[in-house]
């Protein structure tokens, strides 16, 4: 089921009653209610995929209470190898079987040999990336003894599919959503308000952003070896604000559908595009991937201690597993590669963690704002640099990526893009929402999300309102498009 669907529309009024006046008197009944609409939500798109959450519930959850009642190092280890097994196993089995068959065909076939391997016709279900991580974290968090395990098999099961966040993230923490489950929740007319302006915010990004620039991205990419370099240079910023406009948005509708329910999420984007070094934006994009990855990969194998060596190899480690995590394609690689090769020099000086406690243009430490036009500079470069590193993301291959990028170094970068682009869309009117879209994301980047504290100004403030929601009615299609980070 798709946040952006008329069935979401239906479902989500529907289990908002359900949950608030038939089950609120019992906490055990709402966690019940949000397993089974969890449920329903996920098989909405393939039922038979249910069978793999319902068996890493299981297993997660089993080996929980076996390493609570289990001291001996040896036994507890052989737990966590069976959890990080079954959960890397269902992963590496449904999204990178053929990558690493028909690559290793490839290499035979290079050195002139032919050998009978054959791939499978499997479909990626939509979410493992984010599910089996968000298990494999309560297993290893149990295992440290940073978390108690929980014997309460349906708030385990309701943390696991919590419908929200389940198939594209905020990958949650046992730590953090996990107790949520156990508390008795109270409606909150405030925060229930919040939700609904995060999920009108959200839903903009995807079906206004997102969607309209998509259509130019798809159509420059695909046509990319007969297009200028300006109309190159639009596509990949098209591509550059729909991955952001998608994915973020998708991360404000699960976190605002959450807190209808009494639930707090972690954020997962930061206003990601107003970073001043890459390194900023690594802990401003994809928040809780980027952290996954730091607690449970770069920190365990040494993280930035000892030698520069190996910090450099721990660097290039990290970056290049979170490519690979984003698809089974040698561009993610590459994409992962190239970011590691921007972080590099910011972790050599030692800069890497200057920009901590402010963003662009204000102080979080003094709350005041100020004016540094080096910083604007930087700012500028970094988007720059991301906006390259994308190009690597959305190509087909990694040769369509590089002949892309020189394509772009030409004499024509001086020419004006064709308005229509093959694709019936107004070009100016998508820049001029382009414009709005940065300029209410700027207003409020002090914010968990933009329009979190519009204008003091009532009318303006309930102009925004309402311009928001006539450009997501004018915008929004019979056929609802699916979000990008499905795919992964």
């Amino acid at each position: 089921m798709l946040f952006n669907s008329i069935d979401f529309a239906i479902f989500l009024p529907i289990l908002f009653v359900l949950y608030w006046f038939v089950t609120n008197k019992n906490l055990r009944y709402q966690n019940i209610l949000i397993v089974a609409a969890s449920y329903i939500f996920y098989g909405w798109w393939d039922w038979r995929f249910l069978s793999l959450i319902c068996f890493s519930t299981i297993v997660d959850y089993t080996i929980g209470v076996l390493l609570s009642k289990q001291n001996k190092e040896i036994k507890r280890k052989l737990l966590l190898v069976t959890s990080i097994v079954v959960n890397l196993g269902f992963l590496g089995i449904f999204k990178y079987y053929n990558f690493f068959i028909d690559n290793f065909v490839s290499l035979f076939t290079f050195f002139g040999k032919e050998i009978p391997v054959y791939s499978l016709n499997l479909v990626l279900p939509v979410g493992i990336s984010f599910y089996t991580f968000q298990t494999l974290s309560y297993s290893i968090d149990v295992y440290k003894r940073k978390l108690q395990p929980t014997h309460d098999f349906i708030a385990f099961a309701a943390f696991v599919s919590f419908f929200p966040q389940l198939v594209a993230g905020p990958i949650e923490r046992a730590t953090n959503l996990l107790p949520q489950f156990y508390s008795k929740r109270t409606f909150n007319y405030n925060k229930a308000v919040d939700g609904l302006k995060q999920i009108l915010w959200g839903l903009f990004k995807k079906v206004v952003i997102a969607d309209n620039c998509a259509e130019i991205a798809n159509y420059v990419f695909d046509n990319s070896n007969n297009l200028s370099a300006s109309t190159l240079v639009l596509g990949a910023l098209c591509f550059t604000f729909q991955i952001y406009g998608d994915f973020s948005g998708y991360s404000d509708i699960a976190i605002g559908t959450a807190r209808l329910f009494g639930f707090s999420l972690m954020k997962n984007f930061s206003f990601p595009y107003f970073s001043r070094d890459i390194a900023e934006f690594w802990r401003r994009w994809h928040i809780s991937l980027s952290t996954w990855f730091r607690d449970y990969l770069y920190i365990p194998i040494g993280g930035s201690k000892g030698s520069k060596f190996k910090q450099l190899r721990n660097t290039f480690v990290i970056f290049l597993v979170s490519g690979f995590w984003h698809g089974a394609n040698w561009t993610f690689i590459a994409w992962g590669l190239l970011n590691a090769i921007y972080f590099i020099p910011l972790q050599l000086t030692k800069n890497n963690r200057k920009n901590l406690y402010s963003i662009i243009g204000y102080d979080f430490t003094q709350k005041k704002y100020y004016f540094k036009l080096f910083e604007y500079l930087q700012m500028v470069i970094t988007f720059s640099l991301t906006v390259i590193a994308w190009i690597f993301f959305r190509a087909t291959e990694i040769t369509h990526a590089c002949n892309y990028i020189i394509s772009i170094f030409n004499k024509s970068i001086f020419t004006i893009p064709p308005k229509g682009l093959g694709v019936g869309l107004n070009l100016s009117t998508t820049i001029i929402l382009i414009l709005f879209f940065i300029i209410l994301e700027w207003k409020g980047r002090r914010f968990h999300y933009a329009i979190e504290s519009l204008s003091k100004y009532k009318a303006l403030r309930w102009f925004a309102y309402c311009f928001i929601i006539f450009s997501i009615g004018m915008y929004m299609k019979t056929t609802e498009s699916p979000f990008i980070y499905f795919q992964f």
